[in-house]
């Protein structure tokens, strides 16, 4: 490169456009020892032909504060990794490590798992019923939901006697037109988001792919936190849906980014080609290239009109009533490309056109039964859900979700696996013909599939971290932090100042934490041995998990539970 720079008339700089890029530019130009005069460097956020002549025609030089802001994370981030790890080599075990995202990363998950220990589950009996609607030529039924749940068997049963021989009718029917919008072209954080709902890619994968996309010219730059479309996109995304769908399914409009650190990056992930709906190749590539074509389109497109109608029922007998909701689509406007989906999909309503009915008809009883449902704790974060809360927090930024997740699995401090559910009885009663028959049933419950479970050695690493270094492992800290990183790539901090003001205070932490901290055994008791009447604990020992017979006193040498290789602890 020193060569070829020498015997060059300019030097272009062409790396990516975020702060790790312009790093990486201006390491060259000290390592290779350029000549500035002779150096441009140019950004461009997608490779095409066009957008590379557009940067060529507007070179600039480095800037400064965008290297500046890259070297404070650096350093930053290696003060907390190089002091914190050795805090947890005296004090837990050796060869593990800390750091400032991922340490707090963890701590989302730990926190998440003691919620769901401590989650009561508490169950009630919640009523659907069929109804017919007599006079119509065509079968038709409304499934409706009673507006109360019961809290015990015996209400459950009682509400269903009273049904026996109850006449039911419609009280009401309430129609309301609705609009649904489409969602913002896609950010890396949402990308990988819906790669992971639709496609079941990990984070790591959705961003390999992606950077093939992008290094093949297909779509624009990758790392950005920006939902901002150029004029150039938005008037071919006009023309695709024009040629694809008709005029009445256009509509522009340009979303605006909420982060303020977003106007690094110029645009929303897009395709470079709009009119090429797809490609050729390998499936992962071409399923993620759809489906940042659908979501492109999409949010170029009409909103679509949807009629929701409630039916509300009384019945004779009590003064309950049951609810029908349903929802019809009049027009599908963007819906005929793409629908986002969301983490928890616990779509209640009626999908669907109702039965045409008028207030004060009468609905035939088919069937009504009252099911015992369980209150649910906490979803368990998946890779998708963690980078989500990650940006909601403010922690991280584009570059950093993927390789902070990858960490703390490689850390061993969390582990991404499917877990099979248990078997949870529960109760049904069915009112069906003027008779009511009631059942215990056997359903599965708290089935796992690719969820993040922290380990005994991350709950250990990070109970210690959060009684010593709260601080750092404070959520707001670490988006101050981040915070901070923006202020000096505008130029408003000066970076080394920022760092001075953090060390000092860290480093004292550290050295007090060393000198008054207990040693963390991870302790857990087991339970008691039979043989010799003691107490049995699990340790965390130097090569992995210990399981002891009664306490140690002293320089007494605990005795270890006799136990074979391989060999598993119930």
């Amino acid at each position: 490169l020193k060569k070829l720079a020498k015997g060059a008339d300019i030097v272009w700089l062409a790396t990516d456009e975020d702060r790790e890029g312009e790093a990486i530019s201006w390491h060259l130009v000290e390592a290779l020892g350029l000549d500035e005069s002779k150096t441009k460097r140019i950004v461009f956020h997608e490779i095409t032909k066009n957008a590379i002549l557009q940067a060529i025609e507007n070179p600039r030089m480095i800037d400064h504060h965008l290297v500046d802001a890259q070297q404070a994370r650096r350093v930053l981030d290696r003060l907390v990794g190089y002091e914190l790890s050795p805090v947890l080599w005296k004090k837990v075990k050796p060869a593990l490590s800390a750091g400032r995202v991922q340490s707090v990363a963890v701590r989302l998950i730990v926190e998440r798992e003691e919620e769901i220990k401590g989650f009561n589950t508490e169950s009630s009996f919640r009523v659907l019923a069929e109804f017919d609607v007599p006079g119509k030529e065509t079968k038709t039924t409304i499934t409706a939901e009673l507006n109360k749940r019961f809290a015990t068997k015996e209400e459950a049963r009682s509400f269903l006697e009273k049904c026996v021989s109850a006449d039911f009718q419609v009280e009401s029917v309430e129609k309301k037109p609705a609009r649904k919008s489409p969602a913002p072209p896609f950010t890396t954080s949402t990308l990988q988001q819906e790669a992971s709902r639709k496609l079941g890619y990990s984070v790591a994968k959705t961003m390999l792919v992606a950077q093939q996309l992008y290094e093949s010219g297909r779509i624009t730059y990758m790392r950005t936190d920006s939902v901002n479309l150029s004029n150039l996109a938005l008037s071919m995304a006009k023309k695709v849906i024009g040629e694809n769908y008709g005029d009445k399914y256009i509509k522009t409009r340009q979303f605006v980014t909420k982060s303020k650190s977003a106007q690094e990056a110029h645009e929303a992930i897009r395709p470079t080609y709009l009119e090429v709906q797809t490609i050729e190749g390998v499936a992962s590539p071409k399923r993620l290239y759809e489906l940042i074509w659908k979501r492109t389109v999409a949010s170029q497109m009409a909103e679509a009109i949807l009629e929701k109608t409630n039916i509300n029922i009384t019945v004779s007998s009590t003064p309950e009533k049951f609810v029908a909701r349903g929802e019809v689509v009049k027009f599908d406007g963007f819906l005929k490309v793409y629908f986002e989906s969301t983490d928890d999909d616990d779509q209640e309503a009626q999908k669907g056109l109702l039965p045409q009915v008028d207030e004060g008809q009468k609905l035939q009883q088919l069937e009504i039964s009252a099911t015992e449902r369980y209150t649910q704790p906490p979803a368990r974060y998946t890779e998708a859900s963690l980078v989500k809360k990650l940006e909601e927090l403010g922690i991280g930024r584009p570059s950093t979700y993927a390789p902070t997740i990858s960490t703390i699995q490689k850390r061993e401090y969390v582990v991404k696996e499917d877990r099979s559910g248990e078997d949870r009885n529960y109760f049904q009663f069915i009112l069906k013909q003027g008779k009511i028959d009631g059942q215990e049933l056997v359903e599965k419950t708290r089935f796992e599939k690719n969820k993040l479970f922290p380990t005994d050695i991350g709950t250990v690493v990070n109970n210690f971290l959060v009684e010593y270094f709260d601080n750092i492992l404070d959520y707001n800290f670490t988006a101050s932090v981040e915070k901070e990183f923006d202020e000096i790539a505008e130029g408003q901090k000066a970076w080394n100042k920022m760092i001075q003001e953090f060390y000092g205070p860290f480093h004292q932490r550290v050295e007090d934490t060393l000198e008054k901290s207990k040693k963390q055994s991870g302790e857990r008791l087991l339970g008691v041995d039979p043989a010799s009447g003691e107490n049995v604990y699990a340790k965390i020992g130097r090569y992995g998990a210990i399981v002891q017979i009664g306490e140690s006193k002293g320089d007494d040498k605990p005795r270890f539970a006799g136990m074979n290789k391989g060999q598993s602890i119930e």
